[in-house]
C-alpha cells in the first residue's frame, strides 16, 4: 500500500498544477493542420514542464527526485510539431537504485535528419529476475511473500544487482517522403551483474524484517551452470542498427489514425564487446491506429516479434528490445509497464518473443488550464506475448541438495510449458498541448504464474 500510496500522490501533485508542457511530435500533413482544434492555443518557443519521483520501498528505501522535459517549437507553425526536446531524469533510493538519464530528439539539429541520443545510467539493488523461457521457468509467489511463514524465503529471491549504463545514437532520413524513412543508429551497453547485496540492504533494518541470507534463483542458476561462468558477472558491448520505417501516423503523441512499422537488423560483433562471440537480432514491430469517433475514441494495436538470427546472445543482454524512439528509461522486456502490463517485470526472457498489445482510447474531456490545453482520456487493454526462440541450457548440473525449501526440480523447471502470458486492464491519461501526456495504467495478470497485477505511472500512450 505504501508504493500505491506514493503514486497516487505524484499523480494528484500533477493534477494541482505543478507540471507545465512536455512530448510532442509528429509532421502532420496540411491538411490534418487545417483540422486541427481552432480553439486550441498554439505554443511557441521553449515549454517545460516537470514531476517530482516520490515513492518508498521496504528493501530499497525512499525515492526522491524529479524529471524535466523542455520542448521548443520555434514560431509555433508546426505545432504540435517541436523543434527540439530535452528530457532529463534523476532519482535516487537511499539504498543505492535509481534512474539517471538525458534524452534528446530534434528534425532540426542536422537538416533533414531526425537525431536521437540517450545517456542513461540505471542501478537497481533488486533487479527481477526469473529465469529463461518463460514457464518454462516456475514462479513461486509464496516463496517472497513474508506474510506466509510455511513456504517464504526471501522477498529478493527473484533478485539481483545490476547497474546498467546505455548511450543510443540514432538518425532518420527521408527515402521517398517523410513517411518511407532509413534508420542507422549505434548503442553501447555495459551491464554489471552480481548476486543481491544483502548487507547494504539490511543495513539499519530490525531483526524481524531482515532478508534472510538464502541464495536467490541467480545465486542458483550460476551454480547450476545454466548462467555460464563467462556471463555471470555481465559486460560491454556495443550494437550497430540497420532499418527501415513507415509512418503515417497523424499525430505522434496520440494518433487516431495511420500505420507505423519498423524493421531493425541489429549486429554486435565480437570485437566491440567482452563477449566470446557476436550475435545478430532482427525485430519487426507494426503499429496500426483506428478512429472510431472523431476526436473521441480510436482502437489500437501493436504486434512485434524480434528473432536471434546468428551467433550467441549472452542472459544479460536478452532481455533488450530494439525499436525507434524511447518511451520511457528500460528498452527490455517482456513482462512489467512497457510491454505486458499486468505480469511481473522481465517475467519471459528468451532468445526470441512475439507479443501484441490492444488498446480503446477514449479522450473524453478537453479544457483549457494556466493558459494550457488539456485533455484527459481514459483506455482499456489486452497484452499478450511470449518466447518463441528459447535459451538452450541442461539440468545435469542441478543440485538440490544445499536447497533446504525444495527437493523437486519443479518447483523451478516445467520445460514445454511455454505459452502466451496475458494481462489486462485500463488506464487513465492527462496531456497538457497534446504532448505532455501523465499515463496511470493499472493491469491484471490472467494467470497467477506471472503474478498478480501491476500499477504503473509514467509518461506517454505505450505506443
Amino acid at each position: 500500500m505504501n508504493k500505491l500510496f506514493t503514486k497516487v500522490f505524484i499523480l494528484i501533485a500533477f493534477l494541482l498544477g505543478f507540471t507545465v508542457i512536455l512530448n510532442a511530435a509528429n509532421n502532420p500533413d496540411d491538411d490534418e493542420k487545417d483540422k486541427k482544434d481552432k480553439t486550441e492555443k498554439i505554443k511557441k518557443g521553449w515549454n517545460i514542464g516537470g514531476l517530482p519521483v516520490v515513492s518508498f520501498d521496504s528493501d530499497l528505501g525512499l525515492q526522491l527526485g524529479a524529471l524535466v522535459n523542455l520542448y521548443h517549437y520555434g514560431d509555433g507553425t508546426r505545432y504540435p510539431r517541436y523543434d527540439h526536446s530535452i528530457y532529463v531524469e534523476g532519482s535516487w533510493f537511499l539504498k543505492g537504485s535509481g534512474i539517471f538519464r538525458f534524452y534528446y530528439d530534434s528534425d532540426k539539429l542536422i537538416k533533414g535528419i531526425r537525431t536521437s541520443f540517450d545517456l542513461s545510467y540505471l542501478p537497481d539493488r533488486a533487479f527481477k529476475f526469473f529465469g529463461f523461457n518463460g514457464y518454462e521457468a516456475v514462479y513461486n509467489p509464496s516463496w517472497e511473500d513474508d506474510s506466509d511463514p510455511n513456504n517464504y524465503v526471501s522477498r529478493v529471491f527473484y533478485r539481483t544487482d545490476r547497474k546498467f549504463f546505455r548511450a543510443k545514437l540514432d538518425f532518420q532520413g527521408n527515402i521517398t517522403s517523410e513517411k518511407f524513412r532509413w534508420l542507422v543508429g549505434a548503442d553501447f551497453y555495459n551491464v554489471q551483474m552480481s548476486a543481491v547485496d544483502l548487507d547494504l540492504l539490511n543495513k539499519d533494518k530490525g531483526v524481524g524484517d531482515s532478508l534472510p541470507d538464502t541464495p536467490g534463483l541467480f545465486d542458483l542458476y550460476n551454480n547450476w551452470k545454466i548462467i555460464p561462468a563467462n556471463e555471470k558477472d555481465g559486460g560491454s558491448f556495443t550494437i550497430f542498427k540497420l532499418g527501415l520505417v513507415y509512418d503515417s501516423r497523424d499525430n505522434e503523441a496520440l494518433p487516431t489514425k495511420g500505420i507505423w512499422t519498423e524493421a531493425i537488423l541489429v549486429t554486435a560483433p565480437k570485437f566491440t564487446s567482452t563477449m566470446d562471440k557476436g550475435f545478430m537480432k532482427f525485430a519487426l514491430t507494426h503499429r496500426q491506429y483506428f478512429t472510431l469517433v472523431k476526436d473521441r475514441l480510436s482502437f489500437a494495436y501493436r504486434l512485434g516479434v524480434q528473432v536471434n538470427v546468428a551467433g550467441h546472445t549472452p542472459y544479460y543482454a536478452q532481455g533488450l528490445m530494439y525499436y525507434i524512439g524511447m518511451k520511457g528509461a528500460y528498452n527490455e522486456g517482456l513482462g512489467g509497464g512497457k510491454t505486458i502490463r499486468g505480469i511481473e517485470r522481465n517475467r519471459i526472457i528468451g532468445d526470441g518473443i512475439a507479443y501484441g498489445n490492444f488498446e480503446l482510447r477514449w479522450k473524453f474531456w478537453k479544457f483549457q488550464f494556466i493558459n494550457q490545453n488539456f485533455y484527459m482520456a481514459l483506455s482499456g487493454f489486452f497484452d499478450t506475448g511470449r518466447a518463441i526462440q528459447y535459451i538452450d541450457f541442461n539440468l545435469d548440473d542441478v543440485d538440490l541438495s544445499n536447497v533446504n525449501y525444495s527437493n523437486s526440480e519443479s518447483d523451478f523447471f516445467d520445460l514445454g510449458s511455454e505459452s502466451f502470458h496475458s494481462g489486462y486492464g485500463g488506464g487513465l491519461h492527462i496531456a497538457m498541448n497534446q504532448n505532455f501526456i501523465i499515463a496511470v495504467d493499472y493491469g491484471r495478470a490472467l494467470s497467477e504464474k506471472d503474478g498478480k497485477s501491476g500499477l504503473y505511472i509514467g509518461l506517454n500512450f505505450l505506443f
